[in-house]
C-alpha cells in the first residue's frame, strides 16, 4: 500500500521504485501503472514542499528564454514594441510595464509570475 511521502529515505525509496516501474513495459490501467501514477503524485508533491525550485529572476529569465529561442536581443525590441527600451531593462535600469510583461508572456512564453517579481 502506498502511504505519503514524509523523509528523505522514503523519497529515494519512491524514486527507485518508479526508475524501475518506468523501465517496464506497463500495460494501461494495470496495477503497476497505477502504481506509477499514485507515485508520480507522491513524488511531486514532496518535491514542492522540501526541493522547491527557487523562481528565476526576471531579467535572467528573459535572457534564458532569447537564448533558448535563438533570438537576439535586438529582437526582443520587436516584442516589446518600437518605444521600448530594452539596454535599459535588461541592465535593470527600467522596471518592467504591465504591458511589457503582457507581451512577453505572450511571445516568449515566460510565467506572468517569473515576471512580475521585484528585482
Amino acid at each position: 500500500m502506498l502511504k505519503p511521502i514524509k523523509n528523505e529515505r522514503q523519497y529515494e525509496d519512491a524514486l527507485a521504485r518508479t526508475y524501475a516501474l518506468l523501465q517496464k513495459e506497463l500495460k494501461a490501467n494495470s496495477k503497476e501503472s497505477d502504481e506509477l501514477e499514485i507515485l508520480s503524485i507522491l513524488i511531486k508533491s514532496y518535491e514542492n514542499e522540501h526541493h522547491a525550485m527557487p523562481t528565476p529572476n526576471p531579467l535572467e529569465a528573459i535572457k534564458f528564454r532569447l537564448e533558448q529561442l535563438g533570438m537576439s536581443e535586438a529582437q526582443l525590441s520587436e516584442v516589446l514594441g518600437y518605444r521600448s527600451r530594452k539596454s535599459e531593462i535588461l541592465s535593470g535600469k527600467r522596471k518592467l510595464s504591465l504591458a511589457m510583461i503582457r507581451k512577453l508572456n505572450e511571445a516568449l512564453h515566460i510565467p506572468a509570475e517569473v515576471l512580475i517579481q521585484a528585482y
